[in-house]
């Protein structure tokens, strides 16, 4: 593997964003943190996702975590989350799209992700804790959210730091966003429903509407993501409309989260996505890009390599 990451990594821009490039941390190696998400502490943002190296021993599943000060750079702090099947779920067993929230109160980082058997059939939402960020995490507990079927899981936090599970299910052909308890470790209000078969959920807040956005049922492959927009998190919400050209798949990626980025002149809104590679996972890309958004319109531009200034919020195209 680092062989094959070797050259593309040297193009990468020190100073910039490049979608679906190569992307090293400050070890070199490609950053591992597929269907994830990200918060921020402080000035710090902590990045999340599914490890997959190719050289990963198969009878474990990894999160890694990173940290970084601008969003470009990237300092790897290991696998926060090495598990071992946890529920005899056999051969196979699946831990994907984890998201980390910050509990003020208890001063307690508790992880979702979604747990599964090899046929995708337990449809359950696992639970794991760290006193650090970086963990490493502790696995808790798996269940279905208000009873319900769970596979793709994705996070928001409002604005007023509530936290919300979005989950997707199956049988009732759309997704959920649903309120947390006060302790984190369960979901235990369903905010809204989303009638609409959709997977990899993010939703956003922006100058006074809610935005979201979903992938269609097609797997790993990738399809046109679409988004709605509401006034609020219960709804209702506005019918789906297509974010990028649809005959481009939404760039070959699938959604996982939007982050915002508040700024002192303007306010920036990442769409972050996977260009997932089924069968060398190890080398899945990530497609960030500022969105056009507002007034109800939301639209993700052609990616091409951009820089962003934290202070100011304002993102431009490289060269430019």
């Amino acid at each position: 593997m680092l062989c094959l990451l070797a050259l593309p990594a040297l193009l990468f821009s020190q100073h910039m964003i490049n979608p679906g490039a190569v992307w090293p941390d400050d070890t070199g190696q490609h950053i591992q943190a597929h269907g994830g998400g990200i918060i921020k502490l402080g000035k710090t943002y902590y990045w999340y996702g599914e490890a997959r190296r190719a050289d990963n021993d198969t009878s474990y599943r990894y999160v890694g975590c990173y940290e970084s000060t601008d969003l470009v750079h990237w300092k790897n702090r290991g696998y926060a989350l090495k598990l071992q099947d946890p529920e005899q779920l056999g051969h196979r067993w699946v831990l994907e799209r984890p998201k980390v929230f910050y509990n003020k109160k208890s001063k307690t980082y508790v992880m979702y992700f979604h747990l599964d058997d090899a046929r995708y059939k337990l449809a359950r939402v696992g639970i794991a804790v760290s006193k650090t960020p970086a963990g490493p995490f502790s696995y808790v507990k798996s269940f279905r959210p208000l009873g319900l079927e769970s596979r793709d899981i994705g996070q928001f936090i409002d604005d007023d730091g509530t936290p919300y599970l979005i989950f997707e299910s199956r049988p009732t052909k759309g997704f959920y966003i649903a309120g947390l308890s006060e302790d984190y470790l369960d979901v235990v209000k369903e905010v809204c429903f989303i009638r609409s078969p959709l997977e990899g959920g993010a939703v956003v807040h922006y100058k006074g509407l809610y935005y979201a956005i979903g992938s269609a049922l097609t797997g790993w492959n990738p399809n046109p993501n679409k988004y709605a927009t509401a006034k609020t998190l219960a709804g209702p919400w506005s019918e789906f409309k297509d974010i990028a050209p649809p005959q481009t798949h939404t760039y070959q990626s699938q959604s996982t989260m939007m982050l915002k980025i508040t700024g002192t002149k303007t306010t920036t809104v990442i769409f972050m996505a996977d260009q997932w590679k089924p069968r060398t996972q190890w080398d899945s890309r990530y497609l960030w890009m500022p969105l056009e958004i507002g007034e109800g319109r939301l639209w993700l531009p052609e990616p091409q390599p951009w820089t962003l200034n934290l202070k100011t919020g304002i993102w431009k195209r490289a060269g430019k």
